[in-house]
């Protein structure tokens, strides 16, 4: 099932069809909107990843697929990404032709960072017997297209994207060490991502076998459904989630059938809610943190379903904060608007940003703490980070460093919406490398981010979500030694490649 309608899937290929590198070269979608069109600088960039991989995987004798599996050949793009991006040789990202030219040098630099704390938010994998299959070939096409080297020559099935995978990309494929399962929900139930009993069962089962609390797990609430706050009630007692997840928008993939869209604010629909939540957090303090999905609506979209528009920007956001200090609303996304579609280009934000100085409607978060005067408003970054690397990486640091500027690095949480993108750790190098250009940082008056390992990332990659969901140091040293950083042990010594993953549908060239 697709949201796309048949003309729109005939102008879509599979990602297999991109370059195989390691960071992707053209903007990719689901099948929830249109992809963009690979922009001038995308096209740049591919160039320079071809040439320069060629270069240094003929220096290290091995072949150019081989070398961008490696921890240099991660270095060699990002340093591809700086020659495209940057402007008067200010970069982006953290690299240099040293590091991607010695094997060794990138492999010491991944070693001294693997162990730094990552605790991502919000991730996804699908049920058993779910009829959803556009994802499947997605990864597929990752596997042919090179991006993630234990995926090539082997076909993917539905249960690629189910729990035992899941496990694998997030634990063993990337540096992270504790993450969330989210979910998702339809009108129609059976194309839900996960009910919340499976979320809750993946949870219990991870932290059982590995000894340590590992995992978390959201529970979705939705808001206007018959009974929607007895189930609520119920389900809190029973699943005991770690915190509770909505979308504004209603259903969200299947945008035509919504038929319970809420605004934040709504004093008789949320409020009764919000009560409840003060009062079981009495008992458990991350039933504090309200988690909604917001933004991924362009124009496109919005052409299509304009009645939902004032239900995914952040309007309601700032009264709701305000009204309830007592609650955290952790805005998914951060509300970021442009992810494609027909007339948004992969540089849309970018146009935008430099005819006003704001990004829809990720300022429009940043400013809600000086507005309303709150410190209970937090940003996700969610698909935000990896689809704004993907399209134009001056807009992704300018929108952290208007995040830090506006709520404070106390309050950006790292979350990547994996599966869907697969293994995360491309993110991860991403922001670890990160710098918001000089240029960028004296016209907006922005600071810069620092080390990979300075406090401010520290703080979004980990820091800020062990605090929001009661994450003490000792909860963080026992999983040092549990069962999965064992598992991961091995994995790293026998054979575990290096992923640098991103997938989806690109619009055909030509």
């Amino acid at each position: 099932m697709s949201l796309l309608t048949p003309e729109e899937l005939e102008k879509l290929a599979g990602a297999e069809t991109l370059f195989r590198s390691p960071i992707p070269v053209q903007s990719l979608s689901s099948d929830e909107f249109m992809p963009a069109p690979q922009s001038p600088k995308q096209r740049e960039f591919e160039a320079r990843v071809k040439d320069i991989g060629a270069r240094l995987a003929r220096h290290n004798g091995m072949t150019r697929r081989r070398f961008f599996q490696t921890a240099a050949g991660m270095a060699a793009a990002f340093v591809a990404m700086n020659e495209t991006y940057a402007k008067s040789g200010a970069p982006i990202y953290d690299t240099s032709n040293a590091e991607a030219t010695d094997l060794l040098m990138a492999q010491a630099r991944a070693d001294a960072l693997k162990d730094q704390f990552v605790m991502d938010m919000h991730t996804h994998f699908l049920r058993e017997g779910t009829p959803i299959r556009a994802f499947v070939a997605q990864r597929e096409a990752v596997g042919k297209a090179g991006w993630n080297p234990l995926l090539s020559g082997k076909p993917q099935t539905i249960d690629d994207l189910m729990f035992p995978n899941y496990f694998k990309e997030i634990f063993l494929d990337s540096d992270t060490k504790m993450a969330c399962i989210s979910g998702s929900y339809w009108v129609d139930e059976k194309f839900s991502f996960l009910t919340n009993q499976m979320k809750f069962d993946a949870r219990e089962k991870i932290n059982k076998e590995s000894g340590a609390r590992r995992m978390f797990s959201h529970a979705i609430f939705t808001p206007g459904w018959p009974n929607w706050l007895e189930k609520v009630e119920e389900e809190n007692a029973r699943l005991k989630p770690d915190s509770w997840k909505g979308y504004t928008i209603g259903d969200n993939t299947n945008k035509h059938l919504s038929k319970f869209p809420f605004r934040l604010d709504d004093e008789k629909i949320m409020y009764p809610f919000y009560e409840k939540l003060v009062k079981w957090s009495k008992d458990k303090p991350s039933l504090k943190n309200v988690c909604i999905h917001k933004g991924l609506f362009p124009p496109s979209v919005e052409h299509q379903f304009p009645h939902l528009l004032g239900f995914c920007n952040v309007n309601d956001v700032g009264k709701a904060a305000k009204d309830w200090p007592q609650l955290n609303f952790v805005i998914y996304h951060s509300a970021y608007r442009w992810v494609g579609g027909p007339g948004a280009t992969a540089d849309a934000a970018w146009n935008q940003l430099q005819r006003t100085g704001r990004v829809d409607w990720v300022t429009d978060l940043a400013d809600i703490p000086g507005q309303y005067g709150v410190r209970n408003v937090y940003a996700d970054l969610g698909q935000i980070f990896a689809h704004s690397n993907m399209a134009e990486p001056r807009v992704a640091a300018f929108m952290l460093g208007a995040m830090i500027k506006g709520m404070g690095a106390d309050h950006v949480c790292w979350g990547t919406d994996s599966l869907w993108t697969g293994a995360p750790q491309w993110q991860i190098e991403a922001l670890r490398r990160m710098e918001i250009p000089q240029d960028l940082q004296k016209r907006y008056g922005l600071a810069p981010m620092g080390a990979a390992d300075g406090p401010v990332k520290r703080a979004i990659l980990g820091e800020n979500n062990a605090r929001l969901y009661g994450v003490s140091p000792a909860k963080r040293a026992a999983i040092a030694t549990d069962k999965v950083a064992r598992c991961k042990e091995i994995y790293d010594r026998h054979g575990g490649d290096r992923t640098n993953l991103a997938y989806g549908y690109v619009l055909k060239k030509g």
